[in-house]
C-alpha cells in the first residue's frame, strides 16, 4: 500500500468550507440568490457542503446544481442537473475537489459561459498549481506545490473527512 499524508483533516476541511462560505457572502452581499455548481462527483458534494454554510451565515438562498464532465472526454457536451433558464441571469460558483491540471474546470467554465451570467466564480478544495489551462480557482481552501508524480484525492466518508497526498 502507497503512502498518504494527510493535507487535510476533517476539522481543517470545515475551517476550510466555512471560509469559502462567508467569501461566497461577500461577493453576492447584494443577491438573494446563489447557484452553486458542483462537478460531479466530489465536486458536488463540496456543493452540497456549502449551501448549509452559507445560508446559515448569510440572507441569500442557495440553489445547487450537479455539473456531470466527462474527465477523460471532457470535450463530450456538459450536462448540468438545471436548465440553462434556471441559472441565466444569476451569480453562479462553479465548485470543485481538486484543481489539477485545470482541465475539468476549464470545460465547466466553458459550458457556462453560454449563457449571461449576473457572475461567475470558481471554488476549490485544494489548487495543486499544475495548471495546463489558464483557469483559476477565485475561492480556494488550501493552495499545495507538490510534484506532477503526486496525487491529491479529497475523500468524502462519515466523520472522516480528509484530503490526501499520495
Amino acid at each position: 500500500m502507497s503512502e498518504h499524508t494527510i493535507i487535510l483533516d476533517k476539522k481543517q476541511i470545515a475551517h476550510k468550507l466555512k471560509r469559502i462560505a462567508y467569501q461566497i457572502y461577500e461577493t453576492n452581499i447584494d443577491e438573494s440568490e446563489v447557484v452553486i455548481a458542483g462537478i460531479e462527483s466530489n465536486g458536488y458534494l463540496v456543493a452540497k457542503k456549502l449551501k448549509p454554510l452559507v445560508e446559515s451565515i448569510s440572507p441569500i438562498k442557495v440553489t445547487l446544481c450537479k455539473v456531470t464532465i466527462d474527465k477523460r472526454e471532457p470535450t463530450k457536451p456538459v450536462k448540468t442537473s438545471l436548465e440553462a433558464s434556471d441559472y441565466a441571469g444569476k451569480s453562479l460558483l462553479l465548485v470543485d475537489d481538486v484543481l489539477h491540471s485545470g482541465t475539468t474546470l476549464i470545460y465547466g467554465v466553458k459550458h457556462f459561459l453560454n449563457v449571461p451570467l449576473k457572475q461567475f466564480k470558481t471554488a476549490v478544495l485544494v489548487d495543486r498549481n499544475h495548471k495546463k489551462y489558464p483557469v483559476k480557482a477565485d475561492f480556494k481552501g488550501i493552495s499545495l506545490s507538490t510534484s506532477l508524480s503526486e496525487n491529491v484525492q479529497v475523500i468524502f466518508e462519515k466523520n472522516k473527512d480528509r484530503a490526501v497526498l499520495e
